[in-house]
């Protein structure tokens, strides 16, 4: 259908669309109108991809001397290729009415461990080796070498590419990650690098947030993109933590190691060119007090991740003198490492701010701040003079690079932690010193000034207005936006007490007594009984998991659950996690019935959907909170309070709603879906902290089912699962529009509709 919103013409690739896709579109082309940044909650299951997808490339076509071009952000490949998926659609909608007009180019843009085609290459076990094993047959002085000796190898899809210059492109079209192979297979060029190179004329990207928010790997992939982009960060409600892992850095003793054996393979490497080929020591070093940027031209196979820091702080000055001789660098390094192997050797927890540490740096081994803030480039540059290929052995001195030129560049929003142990295991010792960055703002800021429109979309956004505060930007609009529905397919409950009325909560002092691990194995047992198909559990953490599933083995609970289901569990092992998954769906698939024990932030929790007879009920044990002693934790806390007045009690709360919002909303993932949720903690009968759920779920939300015991809550399920396997009208025949057609968006421009919507 296609239908306008003010002077755009929209087109949508289905023949309905809900009642809140169009609001939605119509809030998005407000910010577009007025080229700011936007936060919009929809609930899960609505067509939010296909509703900013629809919109913004409408949008684009409507104005074409504006160069309006979207990048968009998710957090999965599997999220990626889905979101391609809907494009391709989209695209094809959009020619059969505007023919040629509509020609654009759209592509994912993932890592080489995606892309490569090269079978030496891809078979390598992570994406570091498989990093290395690219540039060990395309960096330019392995190529070089390979055309005096042809023994040398080099990869065939890259020479390819190289050789077809110009004309290496890729026609108009939505490609896919998939696509990309096949179409590099095709023509025998490296799809990697295609895809690198076609990211400046595609219209939309789709990638993941690292390419925009860590600025190693923004500054080589996304520093050409125009300030008319439109970003979208899609599964934005962990955006804040995203910013944080992007500037943090960890050092442990395997890293201070590894970073001298590293050290000790360069000093050979320079006593090695210094007999044979001095000279080129020698222009590094004048390119070097020439103050040039290093990075200059490059060829595209040598691309070495950026700085670690924004590219707006740092200083175009050249590198200072003294690191600019190569032994004079390492050697400096080596008094790094040196440093930092002696503060691991504590034996107290200890916390600094960045300008002691670099004090007390700069008055025991004599680096100051200005050269620690060069390290990263220069180590980079005498990588490249020593013609350094195989990159994944020497992480360990970039790691230890990253984190002093991030330690000498950012005087407030970071702390030094050093921590001898891990609290939960104190009689192990294992040293690590992390700097870890407290202020989210600092990664995003340089994308909200980049770029004229920035949205920040998804299910769990409450509370909404607390996501300005921690990113530190103005949104010109604001939403949340309800779920219209024809019957009530969504059924949140809130368990307070057991059959026996002993209250429930994975409180410090409650969660471990017998008794509430017991009411939390009664209700799950009630409830295999008497639901259908597929129940989702999430518990607080790996080990409360652990101990309680024990604790329900010896008490015989888990034997009387698993007549009625099949029980799978998930590791942190992510193999296991996803052979467990497939096995529980094809318990659910063939009427077995299944229960998945998951944990609420480990990986199930974020990006798989338990839509239809893969999740009917979605348990949720306790209140996911952070692990509240975390020396981390607690530093980010103190400057949130200090710096944005933020009080710790509302950002711990806030944190784990939003987790247990984005867990239960794992239950429904359509319209035509049902499902339960129980929240099975008496805090969450407490109004503050039940408040900060999104609307969608609260709308749902009776004062009935708020204070429930075991019984209740059965009670509730059954009457539900009868109300739900009555025949299902989809058009809403009870008075309320669910579905719009073409002739009803024309009413809601009349105003005529209004009252039959909400």
């Amino acid at each position: 259908m296609k239908f306008q919103i003010e002077d755009v013409t929209v087109y949508f690739p289905y023949d309905h669309i809900y009642p809140e896709q169009h609001a939605y579109m119509v809030e998005l082309k407000r910010a577009l109108d007025a080229k700011g940044h936007c936060l919009l909650e929809m609930p899960t299951g609505t067509g939010k991809t296909i509703a900013l997808l629809s919109l913004i490339t409408s949008y684009a076509l409507s104005k074409p001397s504006s160069l309006v071009k979207l990048l968009y952000c998710t957090r999965t490949v599997h999220e990626m290729e889905k979101t391609l998926g809907e494009l391709k659609l989209l695209h094809r909608y959009q020619r059969l009415h505007l023919g040629d007009a509509a020609r654009t180019l759209a592509l994912g843009l993932s890592s080489r461990k995606n892309l490569c085609i090269n079978p030496a290459v891809v078979s390598a076990e992570n994406r570091d080796s498989v990093d290395a094993g690219c540039r060990k047959l395309t960096a330019s002085w392995v190529r070089a070498l390979a055309v005096e000796n042809p023994n040398i190898p080099t990869c065939q899809f890259y020479e390819d590419y190289e050789k077809a210059a110009s004309d290496a492109v890729l026609p108009p079209g939505v490609y896919t990650l998939q696509d990309l192979r096949a179409f590099g297979k095709e023509k025998g060029w490296c799809p990697y690098f295609l895809a690198r190179h076609m990211v400046q004329f595609a219209n939309v990207v789709v990638y993941s947030y690292q390419y925009l928010l860590d600025p190693k790997v923004a500054g080589i992939i996304s520093k050409e993109m125009q300030r008319e982009s439109v970003v979208v960060f899609d599964e934005a409600h962990n955006i804040d933590n995203v910013c944080i892992e992007a500037l943090s850095v960890s050092v442990r003793r395997q890293t201070l190691e590894g970073a001298t054996r590293n050290l000790n393979k360069m000093t050979q490497e320079i006593q090695r060119f210094k007999n044979t080929d001095a000279g080129r020591l020698r222009a590094e070093y004048n390119r070097l007090v020439d103050g040039l940027a290093q990075r200059g031209n490059l060829p595209i196979g040598d691309t070495w991740l950026s700085n670690p820091v924004l590219p707006d702080d740092i200083l175009k000055q050249a590198v200072p003198g003294h690191i600019r001789k190569a032994e004079s660098f390492v050697s400096l390094l080596r008094r790094l490492v040196q440093y930092l192997k002696g503060r691991l050797e504590t034996e107290n927890v200890e916390k600094e701010g960045p300008v002691a540490f670099v004090g007390s740096i700069n008055a025991q081994v004599g680096i100051d701040q200005k050269t620690l803030r060069f390290c990263y480039d220069r180590l980079h540059s005498l990588m490249l003079t020593l013609e350094i290929t195989d990159t994944d052995e020497f992480l360990h001195i970039q790691t230890i690079c990253d984190f002093a030129t991030l330690v000498g560049t950012y005087t407030r929003g970071f702390s030094i932690i050093i921590e001898p142990f891990d609290e939960r295991m104190p009689h192990i010792p294992d040293p690590v010193l992390q700097l870890s960055c407290h202020d989210a703002s600092l990664a995003i800021k340089p994308v909200f000034e980049r770029f004229q429109s920035v949205v920040i979309t998804s299910g769990t956004l409450s509370p909404i207005d607390l996501y300005p505060r921690l990113l530190n930007f103005n949104p010109v609009v604001s939403r949340s936006f309800t779920m219209s529905l024809t019957r009530d397919c969504i059924c949140p409950m809130v368990l307070t007490r057991g059959s026996d009325q002993l209250p429930v909560s994975t409180k410090f002092d409650l969660r471990s007594d017998p008794g509430v691990e017991r009411n939390y194995g009664r209700l799950l047992l009630e409830m295999v009984s008497v639901v259908p198909d597929g129940i989702v559990c999430f518990f607080v953490s790996y080990s409360y998991m652990d101990g309680i599933v024990n604790s329900w083995n010896e008490t015989g609970i888990l034997k009387e659950i698993m007549q009625h289901k099949l029980v799978f569990i998930e590791t942190q092992d992510v193999v296991e996690t996803t052979l467990a998954l497939d096995n529980y769906r094809k318990a659910c698939d063939c009427g077995r019935g299944a229960v998945f024990f998951s944990v609420a932030r480990g990986k199930v929790a974020e990006g798989i959907d338990f839509d239809r007879h893969y999740g009917r009920l979605v348990i949720m044990f306790g209140v996911p909170f952070q692990y509240t002693l975390s020396r981390i934790l607690l530093a980010r806390l103190e400057y949130l309070r200090e710096t944005f007045q933020i009080k710790e009690g509302d950002f711990l709360t806030f944190d784990a709603l939003r987790q247990a919002a984005q867990c239960v909303g794992r239950v429904i993932r359509s319209k035509a879906d049902y499902g339960m949720m129980i929240f099975a903690d008496k805090r969450y009968s407490r109004h503050d902290k039940r408040s900060k759920l999104p609307g969608w779920i609260l709308s749902h939300l009776r004062d009935a089912h708020l204070n429930l015991s075991t019984d209740m809550a059965v009670h509730i399920a059954r009457e539900f699962l009868r109300k739900m396997a009555q025949p299902y009208d989809k058009t809403g025949g009870s008075g309320k529009k669910t579905l719009l057609s073409q002739e009803d968006l024309e009413k809601v421009g009349n105003g005529s509709l209004g009252e039959m919507l909400f």
